[in-house]
Order: structure tokens, then sequence, then C-alpha cells
């Protein structure tokens, strides 16, 4: 039998190699900036096309190289960092593995420009898919300058499965915001498609974290400094009331390299425990000086997990720290249990006379949470009436109870990660309506309500982003938008990130009912929003609106008015903590159950669950 193994091809390597390093644009910004950096660069531009995907340029004013040096930097292994393996435990730099230019080439048209400080005459490199298609001197500025085209254009399966220019766009911000943070000696621009995005000059932290994430951010801003023998901890967090319900402003940095370490993100929110409101995440941008020798970096292909040597200590003095810092500033109350003595009150004076208590008039009928919040959230169906079948069918849940029917109410659902939007589990029927309904709030959380099975519990806040979100699509569906003009429109201010994924939206909100317009330079101003918000706050929508976007991984365009809607229903709706009135509660339940999938909230999380009776026989046996 003739021999069948082989060495595959360096190009077939290089492909294989690229699946692990280059996984979207992102990628090759990172590599391309990383490697500016270690070439001791103070400025570094980049320009994209399309989110890179038709155009990836980085330049910048680093030392350059010669033409072999030019030459070898497209090899595999081939890397200026690192000499011997002993190298690989005091890693300083940002690269060091060779393996970036070599995949970056394997899938992309690359061409480099490139001169060192003391040379006149430079290097021009043309590569196309490993295959070098030229290599000749050229005049050029001192520095290096990289194009890079056509990314994945020949490997179609990876090109196919880039998501919209708007998410992959997403991907790139995040990673210049992070090593932009990093370097904040470095200057760095960067524009798409011909706008600039961000205009960073060498700035100091506080200053560069401003301008990255708006102007309101460096207010809320608590400074951390800790020097011990074991590791220096410098940089800034986030007031507590400023904390935000999904990740973004949560950066890691050890040896100005940006790391993920779920296991130090505990102790940041053992330090903010009991201050943070509930569900919420504090910003923070925390700094890491360690002993090169100290860490790992060398575990993951993207060298954003790293491991400690002394993991358990540091994560004691990060909590610490931050606890330090929040107590410092008055943040963290403290109460003396310690202290003797009474609690002084004042006492009036021996003339003042006698002394009656204020008159206080009391409004039995005053409710105050109808001048804050009148629970217009919850969309008024008078103008769309919706199926009887269903509202009726709720009916009939109380009317088995009261009746005790022998036909029971459903109680199974289907597993969240595969909803049937035309399958309701449970099935309407034609009933005639009974008014009698025995429902209460728990916790100002759940609704609760008894059916002939047992007890119904329903979540407020998800039961009304399933409200919110069948209504937007109605309004899509239809195109019956409403834009309920503000008497004094809204004008505000996002970071640039923030202001280019809105500016990739507005479409889909204007379908919805937003009149927002773009007055350029990060400005927004909102002239109008969908009749079905009422009085909720359009700057809150819109801000949860992006912070969800963010967090999201899906692609935005796929499926994107659906993404949008289910956005404005979560941002939209009620929050926990909201006391509401028995009529509510009744709106609610009736609007729930009109509709088509009652039971499943837009992000497939359960609505609502039936406890049977013989649980609570169980439990009191």
């Amino acid at each position: 039998m003739p021999d069948i193994i082989q060495l595959l091809p360096d190009s077939v390597a290089n492909q294989i190699a690229a699946g692990e390093v280059i996984q979207r644009p992102a990628s090759v910004v990172k590599e391309l900036v990383e490697n500016a950096i270690d070439a001791g660069a103070s400025q570094i531009k980049i320009n994209l096309k399309d989110a890179g995907r038709t155009l990836i340029q980085v330049s910048d004013n680093g030392c350059g190289m010669s033409d072999t040096d030019a030459r070898m930097a497209f090899e595999r292994h081939a890397t200026s960092k690192i000499k011997s393996a002993n190298d690989l435990f005091e890693i300083r730099t940002m690269g060091f593995r060779g393996e970036a230019l070599a995949s970056i080439a394997a899938i992309a048209d690359v061409e480099l420009h490139t001169c060192q400080h003391d040379q006149e005459i430079g290097t021009f490199i043309h590569i196309n898919g490993s295959k070098v298609i030229k290599q000749e001197a050229t005049s050029c500025a001192c520095g290096t300058n990289f194009m890079v085209k056509n990314l994945f254009f020949n490997v179609p399966a990876r090109r196919k499965f880039l998501k919209a220019n708007s998410t992959e766009l997403k991907h790139v911000i995040t990673e210049v915001q992070r090593i932009a943070l990093a370097n904040s000696d470095i200057s760095f621009s960067l524009i798409h498609n011909q706008q600039t995005i961000y205009e960073l000059g060498q700035d100091n932290i506080r200053k560069r974290i401003g301008i990255l994430f708006g102007k309101n951010s460096t207010q809320n801003l608590i400074p951390v400094n800790t020097e011990t023998s074991l590791v220096n901890i410098t940089g800034y967090i986030g007031q507590p009331k400023h904390a935000r319900k999904t990740f973004g402003e949560q950066f890691f940095f050890v040896n100005k390299r940006y790391m993920r370490h779920s296991f130090f993100h505990k102790a940041v929110m053992q330090a903010y425990e009991k201050i943070l409101p509930p569900d919420s995440i504090p910003s923070y941008f925390l700094f890491f000086e360690v002993k090169p020798e100290s860490i790992d970096i060398n575990i993951h292909p993207t060298k954003t997990e790293i491991k400690f040597e002394s993991e358990s200590a540091i994560w004691q003095m990060i909590r610490a720290s931050v606890r330090e810092s929040l107590g410092r500033h008055n943040v963290v109350p403290s109460i003396d249990f310690d202290q003797a003595g009474s609690i002084e009150i004042p006492l009036p004076p021996k003339n003042a006379g006698e002394i009656r208590p204020p008159e206080i008039e009391i409004d039995p009928t005053y409710n105050p949470f109808e001048e804050e919040k009148k629970f217009t959230s919850i969309p008024d169906f008078a103008n769309t009436p919706p199926d009887n079948k269903k509202a009726q069918y709720w009916e009939k849940l109380y009317r088995d109870f009261a009746q005790e029917e022998e036909e029971e109410a459903p109680e199974e659902f289907p597993n969240e990660k595969h909803i049937n939007q035309k399958q309701n589990p449970l099935e309407i029927k034609h009933e005639e309506q009974h008014n009698s309904r025995t429902c209460f709030q728990f916790k100002n959380k759940y609704i609760l309500t008894p059916v002939k099975s047992g007890l119904m519990v329903i979540d407020q806040k998800r039961a009304h982003e399933r409200i919110l979100f069948e209504n937007f699509m109605a309004v899509i569906e239809t195109n019956e938008t409403v834009s309920q003009q503000q008497l004094f429109p809204h004008t505000f201010d996002l970071n640039p990130a923030d202001a280019e994924l809105l500016r990739s939206v507005l479409d889909d909100l204007k379908v919805l009912g937003f009149d927002i317009r773009d007055f350029g330079n990060n400005s927004f101003i909102i002239n109008g929003t969908p009749g079905m918000l009422d009085n909720a706050s359009p700057l809150e929508v819109i801000e949860s609106l992006l912070e969800d976007i963010k967090s999201s991984a899906t692609d935005l365009k796929e499926k994107a008015r659906e993404n949008v809607a289910a956005s404005l229903a979560r941002a939209s709706a009620i929050s926990y903590g909201y006391a509401m009135k028995l009529e509510e509660i009744n709106q609610l339940i009736d609007q729930l159950f009109a509709c088509s999938t009652p039971n499943f909230s837009p992000s497939g999380k359960q609505v609502l669950t039936i406890m049977p009776i013989e649980h609570f026989e169980k439990l009191l046996k």
C-alpha cells in the first residue's frame, strides 16, 4: 500500500492557521495595530471600507522594516519578538508567535509599504493568497503601511458567514477601544467609509475614557491606585448609581494587554456588594502591572486569556483595592454599631409654649406612581382589538377555577429555545367572559393568580415585553406608523461608537415611529416617538436600545426590524419594583393572553408558569 501522509503546502497550512488567528476584520485590525505598537509607533491610523470587508488600511510611524525583514515577516513563525523558548515566559511585546501576517496574506490581497527612519528608500511587497506578486524598492514615508483588500476572497465559506457591516464595524470599534485604552500615550484615528469615528490624541487615561465612552462617563469615575510587591493596580471604577444592566465598559489590562478574566470580575462585583442596583454591572478600567514571568499569555490564539502565578492573592487585592476606593469617596455607607449612647434628639426650648403636631392633609386617592409613570408603556389595544378567542380563553381559566370543572388548564410549555410562533400551548377556545378574577402582585415583580390546577405566576416585565413586541410588530406589518411629535425635542450626544451604531438603525426606528435626525458631530435630536411609548423617556429608551444591541450576539441586520422591535420592547417595558394597581394588572393579563405567544418573551424567556396544587400539598404534609 503506498504512503498517503504528506506535508501540506505552506499556503494551505497558512489558511488553516488563519482560521484560528483571523476570524473577522476586527482580528486583522488587532494584529496589525499590535505590530505597530511593537514597532514603537506614536501615531497609528486605521482606515476601513465596508467594515473591513473590502479594505483595511493600517499605517504607523514606527521603526519600519528592511527589505529582507519585510519579506521574512510573511513567513510562518517568523518574528523578531522572541528567540528561544525561555522568552515565552518573559514576553514584553504584544505579538510573539509570528503567525498573524502569514495568516492574513493567506486569505487576502495584501500590499505593504515600509521604510526605516535612517533610509531614503523603502520596500513595496504585494502578496495575494500567500503568493508573492511583486517586491521592489519604492519611495514612501517612514514607518509601515499595510493595505488588506478583499478579506477571505479565497475562503468563500468564511466570507459568507461574515455578519452585516454594522456588526463587523462594532467588533472593530471594540478592538480599537481596548487597544486605545491600554496605550493612551499613542494617538489613534479610525475612519470608516471616509467618516471619522475616532480621532484620539496622546492623552491621559481619564480623558481617553471620556472620548471613547462619552463626556459624562468621566464625571462618574473613581480612581484606584494600589501598589504592592506582587501587583500594581491603577485605573478607574464607576459609581454604583451609574451601573448598567449590560456589559460594555468593563476592562482589565495586564502589562498594557487587554484580557478577559471572569475570576477577577467576581472580585470587583464582591467589592460592590449590596451597593449596586439589582442586576446591574459597574464600569471599571483596571490596569495591572506584574512581572512578565509571573503570567502565561501563550494559552489562547487571541491572547486574551491569561493565567497568573498568584491568582488568588491578586483576587484579594482587587477586591480590597476597589472597596477602599469606594469607601474613600464615600460611596460605601458605614454605620458604627459599637458607638455607645442613645440617639440625640433636639428638644424644644422651655419657653416654646404648647407644641401642636402639624396638620397634614391626606388625599386618599393620590397615587405617586401616576405622576411619574402611569403604566403608560402598556399599549392600548382599543384601536386594534385582539383576537377574542384568546381573551375569552383567559377568562375561562377563572371560570374553570370557580366552577371546578373536570377539564384542567394546560400546564406544559415548550422548550424556550424552540418556540413555534404558530403553536400556542394554551389552546384558545370560544367561551363567554367571566368577570371574577383574583390576582395580586408579589414583591412588585410577579403576578399571582389562582387557576383550577394550581397557582399561575406571571413575570410582569417579561409579560409586558411580549405585549409591546407584538404591538411593535403589528405596526411594522401593517405599516401604520403613529409618531407622536415632541413638544420639546430632545437633543443628545453620543460617543463615536454609539453614534455609528444608532445611524445603522435609524431607518428601522423610523418605521416604528421614531423621528430622529442626525445633526452631525455625533449629535442627534428626537422630534417624535412611537405613540405607544406614551410618557416613557425617549432618551432612556434609545440608550437602552443601544445597550441591548451592543450586548446582542446576533446579527442586527438579520430580521433587523424584528430585532429592533424586541430591543425596544425590552427598553420600554415596566421594570421590576413598579407597584401595579389592580386595573393595571387586569389590563396586563388581558393583553398578554391576546398575544400569539403569551408564554415566552421575545428573547425566549418563560413569561409564566403554573405551580400545581399537588406541589403545595406535598410541601404541607
